[in-house]
């Protein structure tokens, strides 16, 4: 009983210290008691328990993998430089502090006691929390089953360990000395604390053990001895510490997985609608729409986009795709045993999500990544828009492929994947393969917000490595640059030195400096290897990895998961920092091109290329409607009006004139009758056909270049010509066309029967048209043969040549021998050639036989045209007897009927084209301008060679630049919203 009376008293005289200590109110925290007093307990209350206080870090550490050993804290020791003054009572009071080490215990006792009380009255006010059981995990409350909490407590130190921690007993001395003038403002108090020392020291309290083990009389020997046993304790505690942290790992992975799987279906359950509740755009989502826009915007990013982006580079094989696919958690991207496969820029925008899937921008489908065929699949149309973008004779393309991946669990953020960076152009290459992927990576690493992700194979000499020196050149003071050593676990095991990887991940071997560096595995090198596998052999290695153990690389510094909180942390970082200065650069750009509109089109709607070409699409459209509107009577006219033209030559030439100049009408008849069927058979249908499909490309063209007044707007003119000559070029006549109209051309040019005066009229009219065009014809070549007549001679002074001499002199003769006999033949006889020759040459004018017959050719055709029109006059009364069949009539008109079923050959023929034109042809046209159209459109290159200008240009950078600040303006609000 007096003991636990001398106990109270020591506390009451605590806690009078502590309430007349200078300069603090309140009761003292038991935190800032010195260690010593906070680890002693007193024997006589057990109720009190002393816990033993949280170490708080001031850095967030991205570590999942917690089991290394720590390191040792060293305390600097205190040193003081007051001595205290040689007099009496000083002495004494000295003497009389050192048993203060009780009244402190005492006021620790005292403070436990309160601290318990205080904890019974918060326990009793806090709610019972049974019902809600259900929200925690089964593997909190099952977590005694999986952490040993008495084996813990045994491995904690006693009081008598402690006591070989505490400090030295002078130093006591001196920092009590510095309390003198605090205890000088009474001698009272003082006092006091003498008989509260002299009490205490009647306790006999078990911390006196402690305190004598740590007395100056104890040999050095002893201190020896309890060195090497604080090291064997300290190796021991390591131990089981690593042990403890291996088992919290476990119970870590497994709460993430339940994390992981809640969180999902939570997901789930948003997109259902179960919630009712509209889900909003997350924030990596809208940024990475700002980044397609200013893609689109410009694709050779020449513009001052200073957006952040984490710029994935490294050497060929260094394990960039590989450590992407780690980040992004699925094997995602082509791989090549040692051929280039990342042959165009890969935009991975990383986004939470319920299911892990994978789409590309333009496209709706996704992959899911959790099937192997949708993963083939995905790689294999990643391969193949990587070789479209890539142009003919190049190897890689500055055309960036975008790509979304969604799951749960993945750090948003944005990733663009480079071509890997070579040393050498081998075979099978572009000649500036290498210097077109510098430039490429040049242009993403130059935003001065981009975050450079540089990857360097740890597997590999240092040395060859060429990506360092770029990024220096880029980054040189490492101020946004990360840097990842991969295939450690190579390293380790090739590498003769371990401190070679050290100098590498803290950049001593590099001259590169970087923001971070980190240390990652990435498979065993085998492509079929999953994810999963992947990360539980990275962290397996870790945790046996001599590079951990020795204390070359921090907990922090290694895995995968590390880099990508790392990444991920970096990236928002700088998207808050910069991404309001961007939003008003774009803000004065817009103001920029507005005032420009203004000045220079201010009576113009702003479109774009898009809407310009939409606009351009319905005018085009419109007029290959028009032609459906085009009248029968006109579509004959100009096809049989063509055709006529195309034929004319060959009914002449070929038929009228050998069939004309035989001797009566049966031999005319006959001769018609066999060079009509053979025309018809090989000739004359294939003819109709073309000259229908130039006529509706006339007619097509005709439409779509004349000027539309006013309302014309010559920007769409090169689109028009290339959608016409498209159409045209992609446009087939139907085959079977012209089986059909060779069995109606030639039951056409079979009939002989006219039925009226009118069609016998209309027929000589016909006749006569023709034959004295021919005749025109016939005089022109004459007149070219011979020269100028008198006429021209004299009037506008031009003389005939020589030659014009000769064919003149040759006519003239010619006309008297036909004068002579009008009657003649088409061809000259050998010794009438002889005759001409020697007449003319006893005129003094040598010329040889292929002149004469030229210039026979041409003066019986004149003479027989004319006689021809001649009779062709006598014919226009000539029905009657073509009625009687010309019965008792020395009058033969069978030149008119040939004729006449020319005409109405022409006329069926131009009836069937035009049927097949409005029915068929005209449709198939307007069909294949729509295709053109639709292709047209999907082929940006296309517009933007078709539809140029300042004007057009102008509009277009105005609604990029208007859609890029209201996005920017949108990804910051929300940005607010989430802070």
């Amino acid at each position: 009983m007096w003991r636990l009376r001398r106990a109270a008293v020591a506390c009451e005289v605590c806690q009078s210290l502590v309430k007349h200590s200078s300069g603090t109110k309140g009761s003292l925290p038991l935190q800032k008691l010195h260690l010593v007093s906070r680890s002693i307990s007193h024997s006589h209350c057990p109720t009190l328990k002393l816990q033993r206080p949280q170490v708080k870090t001031s850095f967030q550490q991205f570590s999942s993998l917690t089991n290394l050993p720590l390191r040792k804290l060293k305390l600097s020791p205190v040193k003081y430089g007051y001595q205290p003054r040689r007099n009496f009572w000083p002495a004494r009071l000295a003497a009389r502090l050192l048993r203060l080490r009780y009244l402190i215990l005492g006021s620790a006792v005292g403070g436990g006691y309160t601290a318990k009380k205080t904890f019974d009255q918060w326990r009793d006010m806090i709610p019972d929390l049974s019902d809600y059981k259900w929200i925690i995990p089964d593997i909190v409350w099952e977590i005694d089953e999986y952490i040993d909490f008495e084996k813990i407590q045994k491995a904690l130190p006693n009081s008598e360990d402690l006591a070989k921690l505490a400090p030295d007993l002078d130093k006591i001395v001196e920092s009590l000395s510095l309390l003198k003038d605090f205890f000088t403002t009474g001698h009272k108090l003082v006092s006091e604390v003498i008989e509260a020392s002299d009490l205490l020291l009647l306790l006999g309290s078990p911390g006196e053990t402690a305190f004598r083990a740590t007395d100056h009389g104890s040999e050095s020997g002893d201190k020896h001895y309890r060195k090497v046993s604080d090291k064997e304790k300290i190796d021991q505690l390591q131990e089981e510490l690593l042990h403890t942290q291996l088992k919290y790992q476990r119970i870590l992975e497994r709460l993430e997985k339940e994390n992981k799987e809640l969180r999902k279906l939570v997901l789930q359950k948003d997109d259902k609608g179960i919630h009712h509740r509209k889900l909003k755009k997350s924030l990596i989502d809208m940024y990475s729409e700002v980044l397609d826009v200013l893609s689109d915007y410009d694709a050779s990013y020449n513009t001052q986009d200073h957006l952040p982006r984490v710029v994935v580079v490294g050497d060929q094989s260094a394990g960039k795709t590989s450590v992407l696919e780690m980040i992004a958690q699925a094997r995602i991207f082509p791989r090549g045993s040692g051929e280039m496969m990342t042959r165009s820029p890969v935009k991975v925008t990383l986004s939470e999500g319920p299911h892990h899937v994978a789409l590309f921008k333009d496209s709706s489908r996704e992959f899911d990544l959790t099937k192997e065929e949708d993963l083939a699949a995905l790689r294999h149309e990643i391969e193949l828009r990587m070789r479209k973008n890539v142009k003919e004779g190049c190897t890689v393309s500055p055309e960036t492929i975008s790509l979304n991946v969604k799951g749960p669990g993945l750090q948003r953020m944005v990733l663009v994947d480079l071509p890997g960076v070579i040393n050498t152009v081998t075979s099978g290459m572009a000649p500036d393969t290498k210097e077109t992927i510098f430039s490429i990576s040049k242009a993403y690493m130059q935003n001065p917000n981009a975050i450079i992700l540089c990857i360097q194979d740890g597997s590999v000499d240092a040395e060859r490595s060429i990506v360092t020196d770029l990024v220096s050149q880029m980054d040189p003071h490492g101020r946004r640059t990360i840097f990842v050593l991969t295939k450690v676990d190579l390293a380790e095991k090739n590498v003769a030195s371990p401190n070679r990887i050290q100098q590498i991940i803290e950049g001593k071997l590099f001259p590169m400096k970087a923001l971070g560096y980190f240390a990652v595995v990435t498979g065993k090198g085998n492509s079929s290897e999953s994810i999963e596998a992947i990360r539980e052999y990275e962290e397996e290695f870790f945790q046996n990895s001599k590079l951990l153990k020795t204390s070359m690389l921090k907990a922090h510094q290694v895995t995968t998961r590390n880099l990508s909180l790392a990444v991920s942390d970096c990236f928002w970082k700088m998207v808050r920092e910069s991404v309001e200065q961007q939003a008003d650069s774009f803000k004065a750009t817009r103001f920029n091109l507005e005032t420009e509109w203004k000045n220079n089109y201010p009576r113009l709607r702003e479109l774009d290329r898009n809407e310009l070409f939409e606009k351009a699409k319905n005018e085009i459209l419109d007029e290959v409607i028009s032609l459906s509107q085009v009248t029968p009577k006109h579509w004959e006219e100009i096809l049989q009006q063509t055709l006529w033209e195309r034929v004319s030559t060959h009914v002449i030439e070929n038929i009228y004139l050998p069939a004309a100049q035989t001797m009566n009408s049966g031999t005319f008849n006959t001769t018609v009758d066999i060079k009509l069927k053979q025309w018809t058979d090989k000739q004359l249908p294939n003819k109709a056909v073309e000259v229908a499909w130039e006529t509706l490309q006339e007619e097509f063209s005709r439409f779509m270049t004349e000027p539309k007044g006013k309302e014309h707007d010559d920007i769409f003119d090169k689109l028009k010509e290339a959608v016409k000559e498209e159409s045209i070029k992609r446009h087939k006549w139907n085959d079977f066309a012209e089986d059909s109209l060779r069995v109606i051309q030639h039951n056409a040019l079979e009939d002989r029967s006219i039925s009226d005066k009118q069609q016998w009229d209309a027929a000589i009219y016909f006749m006569e048209e023709a034959l004295q065009a021919r005749l025109k014809d016939t005089e022109n070549a004459i007149e070219n043969m011979i020269g100028p007549d008198w006429k021209k001679r004299w009037m506008h002074w031009k003389n005939r040549t020589q030659e014009q001499c000769v064919h003149n002199e040759t006519k003239n003769e010619l006309e008297k021998m036909l004068k002579c006999n009008e009657e003649h033949p088409a061809y000259l006889a050998s010794d009438e050639i002889t005759t001409v020759r020697k007449n003319l040459e006893s005129r003094g004018v040598d010329v040889d036989p292929g002149l004469i017959k030229d210039t026979w050719h041409q003066v019986y055709r004149r003479h027989f045209l004319k006689t021809a029109l001649h009779h062709c006059n006598l014919c226009r009364r000539g029905f009657y007897y073509y009625q009687r069949h010309f019965i008792d009539s020395e009058l033969e008109c069978n030149d008119v009927i040939l004729f006449w079923r020319i005409q109405r050959m022409l006329a069926i023929t131009a009836n069937t084209l035009r049927q097949q034109l409005t029915n068929t042809e005209v449709r198939r046209l307007e069909k294949n301008v729509k295709e053109v159209l639709e292709d047209f459109a999907e082929d940006a290159d296309k517009k933007v060679k078709l539809l140029t200008g300042k004007r057009v240009q102008l509009a277009e950078d105005l609604k990029k630049v208007r859609e890029i600040q209201e996005k920017l303006d949108a990804f910051i609000e929300a940005l607010h919203q989430e802070k």
